[in-house]
């Protein structure tokens, strides 16, 4: 299996050569030059298997590099119930991404009974190994910068903390995310590990980390890596569970699926994208947006049009506070035809701020191709559902999920199955929660008192420069 670039401009390689980069050396995405493809029969045969089995089913597809002997191994130590435990008591964690059955029809797919309590810990947990096992075999060593807007730090941070060749500079706006979000984050005090509290939104600290993968000599002088989702074996992990959840709501071949999925950056959506493309019968990918609904324009009209960091709102969704989505270049690249010269150009207009319309060439009448269809939901929106979760099914629901419920039930076709992919457990937005519901949500044993914890983070300007500068201080320690 080759990766190529969605610029076009950039090498074939293999997935360890692009494990532990992020972008493409021409800025863009990678993808797999074709997507392997699973048969009736396959799927049939995929059907009863754990989350493991399914795990390596589909890894050895896209990473054919790793001997299989190796890639088993690596599932077998990431997907356990050791580490898939730390969420509801009630949960079957024997399944790792057990089903909440809400009503005839109407799922909650569990994802955040990780280490982090969010849906982020399904990848990166492998990611951690992944990059361990790589970085063993080359005797090296990794900078990995990242960017979070909530829940990619924490579990970035979880999975990497006390690796010996790993470093991790994770940026995060500095006012958004909630004090539980933080608290994860900024008290560990692994020495691997720094937290830069970036005076600004999300998308500036996401355009730093572009901007210094971008700068291909300090790049290689300090062997910068990426755990975001511009990273291809994130979205590669993500894949897995929407085979899982498939299953479990299916009884028969063939029978067609609806998702909905809470979208900032477009990564978990994007990991639904790459699973229709590989086979999976999905009839729609339902993108739910918040009040930030860049990806919910497009969908309904057609035009791509990015937020200035003064426009982009700090919600009560604040993991999908995000106008530039980074990995819906991986979905324009397939939506276009997979014309590397025509992504490039269209990204070049948003580099400079500009905004792309799809309807003059016919390309956005072709998203119907691809079943992705959008909504949004306000603050008023999440309260109404997180009390309906809870009054109708004595669930408790964080806001990205609410955001999830909400846009999917708009979209809900009765005798298709709907599945709601969960974002984080209740407890990292407890604020929100006690607007809606006047009572706290339950936290995981031993973290009831995370926000007193002493805090280890640096803070600092918007500037690339300072990054710059605070990495090459650091890397070699």
């Amino acid at each position: 299996m080759n990766y190529l670039s969605t610029r076009g401009q950039a090498p074939k390689q293999s997935f360890l050569q692009i494990l532990l980069g992020g972008l493409a050396p021409d800025g863009g995405l990678y993808l797999p030059e074709t997507y392997p493809h699973f048969s009736a029969a396959e799927l049939a045969f995929m059907r009863d298997m754990d989350y493991r089995q399914l795990a390596f089913t589909i890894l050895s597809r896209l990473a054919d590099d790793i001997e299989p002997d190796d890639l088993k191994a690596l599932c077998d130590k990431t997907y356990t119930t050791d580490a898939y435990s730390h969420g509801r008591p009630d949960s079957d964690f024997s399944q790792i991404t057990p089903l909440r059955k809400l009503e005839d029809g109407v799922f909650i797919l569990e994802l955040s009974n990780g280490p982090t309590l969010a849906f982020k810990d399904m990848a990166m947990q492998l990611l951690g190994n992944l990059f361990e096992y790589a970085l063993d075999q080359a005797g090296q060593d990794i900078n990995i910068l990242g960017a979070t807007s909530g829940d990619t730090g924490s579990a970035a941070e979880y999975a990497m903390r006390g690796k010996h060749n790993v470093r991790v500079f994770m940026l995060s706006p500095e006012h958004g995310m909630t004090r539980f979000q933080q608290a994860q984050m900024y008290s560990l005090q692994d020495a691997n590990i720094f937290n830069i509290a970036v005076r600004g939104v999300f998308d500036e600290c996401q355009d730093m980390v572009k901007a210094v993968s971008n700068d291909l000599e300090f790049k290689a002088k300090y062997r910068i890596g990426a755990v975001n989702s511009i990273n291809w074996a994130r979205v590669a992990a993500q894949v897995i569970y929407y085979f899982k959840a498939y299953f479990a709501v299916t009884t028969e071949a063939g029978q067609p699926v609806d998702f909905s999925v809470p979208s900032g950056n477009f990564g978990n959506v994007c990991a639904g994208h790459i699973a229709r493309m590989m086979g999976l019968p999905i009839r729609e990918l339902i993108v739910a947006t918040n009040e930030n609904d860049v990806l919910d324009e497009f969908f309904r009209t057609g035009v791509y049009r990015p937020r200035k960091s003064a426009e982009t709102l700090h919600t009560s969704s604040p993991s999908m506070d995000i106008s530039k989505a980074s990995n819906f270049e991986r979905f324009i690249y397939d939506l276009v035809g997979r014309d590397g010269a025509k992504v490039a150009e269209l990204w070049r207009a948003v580099e400079a701020g500009e905004s792309f319309d799809l309807n003059a060439a016919g390309l956005f009448a072709k998203v119907a191709d691809f079943g992705f269809v959008s909504g949004s939901s306000s603050h008023a929106d999440r309260l109404a559902t997180i009390r309906m979760a809870w009054e109708k099914y004595a669930t408790v629901i964080d806001t990205h999920t609410a955001d999830g419920l909400k846009v999917g039930l708009e979209h809900r076709e009765i005798g298709v199955p709907l599945v709601c992919l969960e974002t984080a457990l209740p407890a990292k937005f407890e604020d929100t929660i006690v607007e809606a519901l006047g009572r706290k949500p339950e936290r995981p044993a031993g973290l009831e008192n995370i926000e007193n914890l002493p805090r280890r983070v640096d803070l600092m300007d918007a500037e690339v420069a300072a990054v710059r500068a605070f990495v090459a201080h650091h890397a070699g320690d």
